[in-house]
């Protein structure tokens, strides 16, 4: 595969919604374990949020994979291993979070029948600001990368979630 130009309308969409899901994330109520699960949509709506951040996340990192270095079609645990061996995500720290945060993704769209409430409530109100992380991490990554390629367009910093 080669490489080509990066698409700044399609990585600013999907970090546009992976922000829009961590909000959502955020204004779900978590003073609690109990007061999130007590009412069940609230562990459901997570859920949902939390797997569309996900895979906004991962669509950018494939897309700046894809266009700058020629990797395909990945992985998702080898666009992780991939975006930090390309400096894509350069704190050593998010890196090994990006690849347990792939792993988990994988739990979620293939083994959801094993993820309970309980963990999604703890993964809600443990890991939003490493997802928060990584997606600045991308965001930085694809405005160097396109001002390394000439292309003047700019990716705009989130409003805080």
């Amino acid at each position: 595969m080669t490489a080509t130009g990066i698409r700044l309308k399609l990585v600013r969409e999907r970090l546009q919604a992976m922000t829009e899901q961590l909000r959502a994330l955020r204004a779900l109520p978590q003073a609690t374990e109990e007061e999130f699960l007590a009412d069940r949509r609230n562990p459901d709506a997570a859920e949902s949020n939390l797997r569309r951040a996900l895979e906004a996340l991962f669509d950018v990192a494939r897309h700046l994979l894809s266009k700058v270095y020629g990797l395909g079609a990945l992985e998702y645990k080898e666009v992780a291993r991939l975006s930090g061996e390309n400096g894509l995500v350069t704190d050593p720290k998010l890196r090994r979070r990006f690849i347990e945060i792939a792993g988990f993704r994988n739990r979620l769209t293939h083994y959801y029948h094993e993820i309970t409430p309980a963990e999604i409530y703890a993964v809600v109100t443990r890991d939003i600001p490493d997802l928060e992380a990584l997606r600045e991490e991308l965001r930085n990554a694809a405005t160097r990368l396109a001002d390394d390629s000439g292309d003047s367009d700019e990716i705009t910093q989130s409003a805080p979630d």
